[in-house]
């Protein structure tokens, strides 16, 4: 009876603990899935606007201008984002005939995104700047500054993560449509006709790299890029403020 009365008192004392291990967690992945968030939803914002703008409005059709991220959120992707600081997510719906000159104005929406991932990253490396000159203003960091500039960081750091994922020039990313304005009419017409393969093609090569580190591509290639565009941002953000 005692032995099952002290496996009591442990059984409760661990559930004693669940409300601290909750706020553990969630203070860990909250600013993770809220800085995705802010990074997918709008990028793709971005894509669907620009394409309105050029005379498609196919995605606004759809309910794709919206800021409701799950009109937008590829799990799959989003998991990889989180990960490895690359990913993806749907698609926005463009009709290539709608638009009044079709491989600029594709090569234009493609480019609308990436473009709001650097756009966001520089606002969010300006909000951490800010917070840096105001720590050394006031001669000491609290723990909400601590927090609040390491989600600035890590939420620029993310969308340029994705910016940069996006401009790879492989179909279906957003840099296979860049490369699509520049081509040739019968290669433009071949890239995309394997375009459905191609993220399958991606999501194969990211397994690569973490069962075979030495292939791993967008360790090596992909994150430096990230990391020297990120100090750009950072030495861009500061300059105001006399850190560098």
């Amino acid at each position: 009876m005692s032995a099952l009365f002290a496996a009591g008192l442990i059984q409760w004392g661990t559930w004693q603990n669940v409300p601290e291990m909750l706020l553990a967690i969630a203070s860990e992945w909250v600013p993770v899935i809220l800085a995705m968030l802010i990074c997918i939803v709008l990028h793709e914002c971005a894509h669907g606007f620009a394409a309105y703008r050029l005379g498609d409005p196919t995605a606004k059709n759809a309910g794709r201008l919206t800021l409701n991220p799950l009109k937008h959120i590829d799990w799959v992707g989003a998991i990889a984002m989180v990960l490895i600081g690359f990913g993806w997510a749907k698609p926005v719906p463009v009709n290539m005939r709608n638009l009044k000159h079709p491989r600029r104005d594709m090569a234009i929406v493609g480019a609308a995104g990436p473009l709001m991932n650097f756009a966001i990253a520089l606002v969010f490396v300006f909000f951490s700047a800010c917070l840096e000159a105001y720590v050394l203003s006031a001669g000491r960091a609290s723990e909400l500054v601590q927090i609040l500039y390491n989600f600035c960081y890590y939420t620029a750091a993310l969308s340029t993560g994705l910016g940069i994922f996006n401009l790879i020039p492989f179909s279906p990313l957003d840099g296979s449509k860049i490369l699509g304005a520049l081509l040739p009419e019968s290669a433009y017409f071949r890239l995309y006709r394997y375009e459905r393969y191609g993220m399958l093609v991606l999501i194969a090569l990211m397994l690569l790299g973490r069962v075979f580190p030495q292939l791993d591509f967008f360790t090596k290639i992909l994150m430096p890029a990230r990391e020297a565009v990120l100090y750009a941002f950072r030495w861009l953000a500061r300059l105001p403020f006399g850190l560098n």
